[in-house]
């Protein structure tokens, strides 16, 4: 039975006192009595001593933390716990000198945790939008002339990146980084994630007015400072922005072009649970943790 009276620190802290009862803990929600090979979901599978099993198929040795953001980690599992919970309930993120203060690990470690957690949360940014939907597009990142000489790039004066986000109203939101914010890309996007029953509102960007042959489509026009218009506004997903510039700068502080999906996914994912107990986020993360990847692959990247 999966424990979900867990809804504060130190309730964390009293359900998974041991390491053992982690394992426990992530093997009833990985597997929930029937251990499947990560190598061979077909093997048959040996249960041997120490939490490892043995899949049969190919002969290897595996367990609940094999192909798992846990793989090969030194760190002890309660503070991966304690480190999820910390990174999923703040509502601006953390960082990894803060991470790893309140974990009493080294800010290296930190970051690797906090770099292998990030990998995850893509799990909910992939949803179908119906009903009334509002699009809008905005910029991340900072101007080059504001940056330290280190941290400026040559030959630009301003590396902001656009991202698209779709937010169904009392529903869930999607927030894709794009290459630009021409006609055909955002209308790719807006036809993936939002259903042609749907009511679209936007802005009056151009970009988006072709929208009208596919969906039910309304325009507030802010150029002349017209923001509300009965039901069709934008201050859902413009919400949404202010909670992702907000974590972004006051936690982060920078993010390159070429990861700022991943914090994008962070915010999306704490946004959709927002309405779940801290335990059901905790748990909806710790089954979707089968995305690992190597310090070497994070530094390269």
């Amino acid at each position: 039975m999966i424990n979900q009276d867990f809804n504060s620190i130190i309730d964390l802290i009293k359900a998974f006192p041991t390491q053992q009862s982690c394992i426990d803990h992530l093997e009833q929600l990985r597997w929930n009595g029937n251990v499947v090979s990560p190598f061979d979901s077909e093997s048959k599978v040996y249960n041997c001593k120490g939490n490892k099993y043995k899949c049969k198929n190919t002969g290897k040795y595996f367990n609940v933390k094999t192909n798992t953001i846990f793989d090969n980690t030194k760190i002890e599992l309660q503070k991966w716990f304690l480190g999820i919970w910390l990174v999923t309930s703040h509502k601006k993120g953390i960082s990894s000198l803060q991470l790893g203060r309140d974990l009493n690990i080294t800010q290296k470690s930190a970051w690797f945790m906090l770099s292998r957690i990030r990998q995850c949360f893509g799990i909910d940014n992939d949803s179908q939008l119906d009903n009334e939907v509002e699009a809008d597009e905005t910029f991340v990142g900072g101007k080059n002339k504001n940056r330290h000489a280190n941290k400026k790039i040559k030959g630009s004066s301003d590396d902001k990146a656009p991202v698209l986000g779709m937010v169904e109203r009392n529903g869930k939101v999607i927030a894709k980084q794009i290459p630009n914010t021409t006609y055909e890309t955002l209308s790719i996007e807006i036809l993936k994630s939002v259903k042609e029953t749907a009511k679209l509102y936007t802005d009056e960007y151009t970009s988006y007015k072709r929208l009208k042959r596919v969906y039910d489509h309304q325009v507030v026009k802010h150029s002349q400072y017209q923001y509300v218009q009965g039901r069709v506004h934008t201050n859902t997903i413009e919400g949404f922005w202010s909670l992702l510039k907000r974590g972004i700068i006051g936690i982060y502080h920078f993010t390159s072009k070429k990861h700022l999906q991943l914090y994008v996914d962070e915010f999306v994912f704490r946004y959709n649970s927002r309405s779940s107990s801290e335990a059901m986020r905790f748990n909806l993360f710790l089954q979707n943790t089968e995305n690992r990847i190597t310090y070497k692959e994070l530094i390269n990247g």
